[in-house]
């Protein structure tokens, strides 16, 4: 015979506090209106508190009008989450629904203020980059807004610091090109929302690109300067640079500069950073006198092959609880040793831990 019994699962039932103590409210008292005074007392008008009179008379229609006002597009105050880490789960089961989405861990996950860590600020820029070049449509509405926002921020901390110029550029280029792909035919759009929604930020794309290039970068302070340091210092600053285009553009700052990064050395130690010995070895380029064309090499080697990708702070997955995190940050683990279940996640690891 079935168990006709109330689900486990259900919210439970409801109860008002009346003069007489608690009460269980039936379907009847559900269709009456219900006073203030029926909930508080007249005597104590301390208890006239809004949130905990919303929370008892429909706590589920407040909080979805609370959300609902915070994502509309007029609203002026963006809707970040602040959470730590999250539970990745793939399956349903009896105590969990459904499975964890890419759209959902990007919502969830405090992205908002890893954006302000400079430890961080790479690794959700790079996140950013990955999931506009293909995961865009996959995506649900909230997660698409809420990519928007982040995005503005990210912006809006370059134009305030004035750093990491080209990398925001080069993002913001990407995500232009695949919405110009997704937006070309009104009908074939896979994208959430209104087209002319998707429109309006396509052009609020090219007013961010339009800000970047009109930046200029100011001195910060007058004393002494990179040029005044000693040459063998100056080398040791130069090794520090990851990225050629950097080095490049260092180099036309000065004619001291610039003899400074043809340095040979420098440009070997930069492919040997990002490129293995074979890799290099099919790439080989030599020079009238004899001499290895190390900064031929870089390039023409960074369009063949992927760079070498080193993050400060990362994502962490623990494989005994299934639990997303910073690095920096403590979850519930359950096991003896946590350190030990943990891995390190870089961004295109967190995109794949969802293709299922």
């Amino acid at each position: 015979m079935p168990f006709l019994g109330q689900d486990w699962r259900s919210p439970g039932q409801n109860w008002v506090k009346t003069e007489a103590g608690w009460k269980k409210r039936t379907a009847d008292d559900k269709n009456n209106n219900v006073s203030v005074e029926s909930f508080c007392k007249v005597k104590e008008p301390e208890c006239f508190n809004k949130e905990n009179l919303l929370l008892s008379l429909s706590y589920d229609m407040s909080a979805k009008k609370r959300k609902k006002d915070l994502m509309n597009n007029n609203s002026k105050v963006p809707y970040f989450h602040r959470e730590k880490w999250i539970y990745v789960h793939k399956g349903s089961t009896k105590e969990r629904h459904g499975y964890c989405t890419l759209g959902e861990a990007f919502n969830r996950l405090d992205f908002s203020s890893a954006i302000k860590d400079t430890r961080r600020f790479n690794y959700v820029v790079r996140l950013l980059e990955l999931i506009a070049k293909s995961q865009l449509p996959s995506l649900s509405g909230v997660a698409q807004k809420n990519y928007m926002n982040i995005l503005e921020r990210v912006v809006q901390k370059v134009l305030d610091d004035q750093q990491n110029v080209r990398p925001i550029k080069e993002l913001l280029q990407t995500l232009h090109g695949s919405l110009c792909g997704l937006v070309q035919d009104m009908g074939k759009s896979v994208l959430v929302g209104n087209i002319n929604i998707w429109v309006h930020r396509m052009e609020n794309i090219l007013q961010w690109r339009q800000q970047l290039d009109n930046i200029q970068i100011r001195p910060t302070a007058t004393g002494m300067t990179l040029t005044d340091l000693p040459d063998s210092l100056q080398l040791n600053i130069m090794q520090r640079l990851t990225d050629g285009r950097d080095l490049v553009s260092l180099g036309q700052v000065c004619p001291d500069l610039g003899s400074l990064a043809e340095d040979r050395l420098l440009w070997k130690r930069l492919c040997q950073y990002h490129f293995t010995d074979r890799q290099i070895r099919k790439r080989l380029m030599v020079s009238e006198k004899g001499h290895l064309e190390w900064k031929k090499m870089y390039f023409k080697l960074s369009r063949c092959y992927p760079h070498r990708e080193q993050y400060s702070d990362t994502l962490h997955l623990c494989s005994h609880c299934h639990i997303l995190f910073w690095k920096d940050t403590n979850h519930p683990c359950t096991a003896n040793n946590p350190e030990s279940c943990t891995t390190s996640l870089s961004p295109q690891d967190f995109i794949n831990l969802f293709n299922f």
